[in-house]
């Protein structure tokens, strides 16, 4: 008679603790695996992007996120009230921390409502797209306009520089982030430069056509 023997209480618990162990492992590499494969879109921008004055979770950056779910990581790094030229500091240790696929930049705004020089926006624009193109990024400008107030002949000048990027090969830009907002008052802020939290769909929607075929890229 053949007989069964019992696995000693000791060493089940043994055998337990090594396949536990090894579901574990295999679960780590499973979230590794997809890490790995997600990819990363990088956003530098000011307070449009930073989501001033409204629930920053609520803001079009993180829809954005929402939207392209696990398929990639989005680094929101846009600080309220950055110029160009700070942007353009800033850079070099983004692109080296987070590597990313996909450079969308979105400044520009200050350096209009400050009067800066427009050579200077177009000159600073120009070396954000040029060091990100050289990382291996696709780029994506998003456009601004700024109020009348500052004088015709200056509002022309500034929407000019971003539409002289799109002759740049391999950058997409959107023409006005702020497009079907910034003349609803309803849509902004009190300040009347900033969106409303009501606004931010309006603006991932303005972004997400132009940002699309990069995605596939």
């Amino acid at each position: 008679m053949i007989q069964i023997k019992r696995l000693k209480p000791k060493y089940r618990c043994f055998k337990r603790d090594m396949v536990k162990k090894a579901l574990q492992v295999m679960l780590l590499c499973v979230i590794c695996n997809s890490a790995a494969s997600a990819k990363t879109l990088l956003v530098l921008g000011d307070s449009l992007s930073a989501g001033y004055g409204i629930r920053v979770e609520q803001g079009w950056v993180q829809r954005l996120q929402a939207k392209l779910g696990d398929s990639y990581q989005v680094v929101n790094a846009s600080v309220s009230g950055h110029t160009s030229a700070e942007g353009l500091a800033r850079l070099p240790t983004l692109l080296e921390n987070y590597r990313p696929d996909i450079v969308m930049i979105e400044l520009g705004g200050n350096d209009g409502l400050r009067g800066y020089p427009v050579r200077t926006l177009k000159a600073n624009l120009e070396r954000l797209i040029e060091s990100s193109l050289q990382a291996g990024a696709s780029v994506l400008t998003l456009g601004m306009r700024i109020p009348p107030n500052y004088g015709a002949r200056y509002a022309r000048q500034f929407e000019g520089v971003f539409e002289s990027l799109a002759d740049i090969p391999g950058v997409v830009v959107v023409p006005f982030l702020l497009d079907g907002i910034a003349l609803h008052p309803e849509m902004m802020q009190q300040d009347g430069i900033h969106p409303t939290e009501a606004a931010q769909q309006k603006m991932l929607e303005n972004v997400w056509p132009y940002l699309q075929p990069l995605l596939s890229r």
